[in-house]
């Protein structure tokens, strides 16, 4: 009954975290889950799944509603996103338990240096993309106010954040993010909004292997996507009263004390 309850609570923090950030909350559920319940990783990453998908699921209808997310953006990199999940899902499980915990903290550490000095620091990036004639495919992804940039790379990017996200649980969005604002000029209230929308046809995508396979464990997922589905409409709600400037501080920081903590586990 305790362990439900801090299960649920755990969920709320996490979920209102990962709305805010287009994260899913796996960032939170895996080491909350792993170093706070004991659990196994690999089980870890499987209910972290299921809560990404949740997130996903009570953020996007509202991000949608408000027009802040870039629909058909998200749609062309999730094609790529979906195709990476399915192969990391089947990944995780020829791997050890501290490698997966090594590539996790690595993972986060280099996020949060990345979103730290990377370029795309206002909330309009300058577009200093070569100019192409209207009606090309560039301008049908991009949107009033910001053009985006880089799509080759940005597709090759969304790959890794698939393998990413089902490997680690982390839905993808701490790769998503950064490709979407840092590579391609996307505003970063844009591509957290964004990243919503596509992490829950990322997690599906993952979490597909690892029903399969076992490992998703119904009584821990039960009770943390109920806190999960709780924080992220909140989450979703508040988002716009958030400083930009914090927002970004907030991300940074909670990525490093996790990748702290689990490289921890990975070298204990």
């Amino acid at each position: 009954m305790i362990d439900g309850l801090a299960m649920v609570a755990g969920g709320i923090a996490a979920g209102l975290f990962g709305s805010l950030l287009g994260l899913g909350g796996g960032i939170l559920i895996v080491p909350l889950l792993t170093l706070g319940f004991g659990l196994p990783l690999l089980t870890a990453v499987g209910v972290s799944l299921v809560c990404v998908i949740v997130t996903s699921g009570a953020a996007a209808g509202v991000y949608l509603e408000k027009q802040v997310a870039n629909l058909r953006l998200g749609m062309t990199l999730e094609l790529f996103t979906a195709i990476g999940a399915l192969g990391g899902a089947t990944i995780a499980f020829l791997v050890s338990e501290q490698v997966l915990a090594g590539l996790f903290g690595g993972l986060l550490l280099y996020v949060a240096v990345t979103m730290a000095i990377g370029r795309g620091s206002s909330e309009e990036p300058a577009d200093d993309a070569p100019a192409e004639p209207a009606g090309t495919f560039i301008d049908s992804l991009s949107a009033p106010g910001y053009r985006v940039r880089n799509v080759g790379f940005a597709a090759f990017g969304s790959l890794g954040a698939g393998v990413v996200s089902a490997l680690l649980g982390i839905g993808g969005g701490t790769v998503n993010v950064p490709v979407m604002h840092v590579l391609m000029g996307v505003p970063l209230r844009v591509a957290t909004a964004t990243s919503n929308l596509m992490i829950g046809i990322t997690a599906s995508s993952g979490a597909i292997v690892y029903l399969l396979r076992g490992g998703i464990d119904a009584y821990v997922a039960g009770p943390t996507a109920v806190g999960v589905f709780l924080g992220a409409s909140l989450g979703s709600r508040i988002a716009h009263r958030i400083q930009l400037r914090a927002l970004r501080l907030l991300f940074v920081v909670v990525l490093v004390y996790t990748a702290w903590q689990m490289l921890r586990r990975a070298f204990a």
